[in-house]
């Protein structure tokens, strides 16, 4: 069966109420061209291009000092574009103030003002607005609703765990009805169940609002779990955009495959569009030229085997709930990680042996001139 958005909204979301905010956030295009973003000692963004459809959740994902953040900054007008143009809903807005540019914001830090209540909170922007006293209150109370508050609109800031203090936010974000959410890895500061609770309920409030979300983290778990579509970005350029599926499966390039999902480093031997290892020939992703390499087997691809199978060495293995992660090495010392059954319990040092699925693996060239 398809979900659509809209099913997968109805399913989670209550209607029990004729909740204010409800289909009010039809959402907006988005769209980067040709965006640099230069400090004074080298560009942090070059040549960023990306569109990004009305409605869509795209997460900007990638280690540290990708510029990730850097294009949300312009996204959001907290930074002025070297050269390029970024558009919102079509316009041009690359030297239009942040005030002007309609969108909700919610950050690593919780920046709740301590003095005012919850409801204050969720009300503040509202009030800048001028919007009516009642009609914003109801905003705001609905606003609440949404992330599960509504029966702590009169706490203080302090009196509230961090997950509790984030949704404040993410509810300040969303009650003026942005055109545009940005998200600045607002998880990263809860600890790890949190995480996934709030990162579920952010998922769960876009479907049901339909607000375009930009989306900035560098936990592929999260952008995995929560996005459209997952531009992946290293040195300030983008490697690959594309569906979770799409770059867990079909990773476009060597920085794709090490950084979205876990695999094992594999020496290989590349053939008319084919690898060969370990007396296992699999087909590769993109063009790759004959010769030596190295491939990237995923851990759900090796399984463990009988005595025809690879023999190897159990290094470590991890209880996972519903599987074991498992860590063994090869008599040439290669190390691969595979998944197994919960109740296959492994311990260091036990001789196994394993085999290798025929699935496509990312290739990354040996050859020391190779970029």
């Amino acid at each position: 069966m398809t979900v659509t958005r809209e099913s997968a909204a109805s399913a989670v979301i209550p209607t029990e109420r004729n909740l204010v905010l409800a289909g009010r956030g039809e959402g907006v295009a988005v769209a980067f061209d040709r965006v640099v973003k230069d400090y004074g000692s080298g560009p942090v963004l070059h040549d960023f291009t990306l569109e990004i459809e009305a409605g869509e959740f795209v997460s900007l994902l990638g280690p540290s000092g990708c510029g990730k953040t850097t294009a949300l900054r312009v996204l959001a007008g907290l930074e002025t574009s070297t050269d390029g143009v970024v558009r919102i809903g079509g316009e041009d807005v690359s030297r239009v103030p942040t005030n002007r540019r309609d969108l909700g914001m919610v950050f690593q830090s919780y920046s709740l003002f301590p003095h005012l209540t919850v409801l204050g909170n969720t009300l503040f922007g509202l009030r800048m607005r001028r919007v009516a006293k009642a009609n914003a209150r109801a905003r705001a109370l609905d606003a609440l609703e949404l992330v599960g508050l509504g029966h702590l609109a009169d706490r203080y800031p302090h009196q509230l765990s961090g997950g509790q203090q984030q949704r404040v936010a993410l509810a300040r974000a969303i009650v003026t009805e942005p055109r545009v959410l940005l998200l600045d890895e607002p998880l990263s500061a809860l600890d790890a169940k949190v995480r996934v609770q709030l990162r579920d309920e952010i998922r769960r409030i876009q479907l049901r609002l339909g607000i375009t979300t930009v989306f900035v983290t560098h936990d592929q778990e999260e952008a995995l779990a929560v996005s459209d579509r997952i531009a992946v970005m290293d040195r300030g350029g983008i490697e690959q955009v594309g569906t979770p599926e799409e770059l867990y499966l079909r990773p476009a390039s060597p920085i794709v495959a090490a950084f979205v999902g876990l695999s094992s480093l594999v020496p290989a031997t590349i053939s008319g569009g084919f690898a060969e290892l370990f007396g296992t020939r699999v087909p590769v992703l993109g063009d790759a030229p004959d010769g030596s390499a190295e491939v990237f087997v995923r851990p759900e691809n090796v399984r463990l085997a009988g005595d025809d199978g690879i023999a190897a060495t159990v290094q470590e293995s991890t209880f996972l709930g519903s599987f074991r992660r498992t860590l063994v090495t090869t008599a040439d010392g290669t190390a691969l990680r595979l998944q197994h059954d919960a109740d296959e319990r492994l311990e260091f040092g036990d001789r196994v042996h394993v085999a290798l699925a025929p699935a496509p693996v990312a290739v990354r060239s040996t050859d020391p001139s190779a970029p």
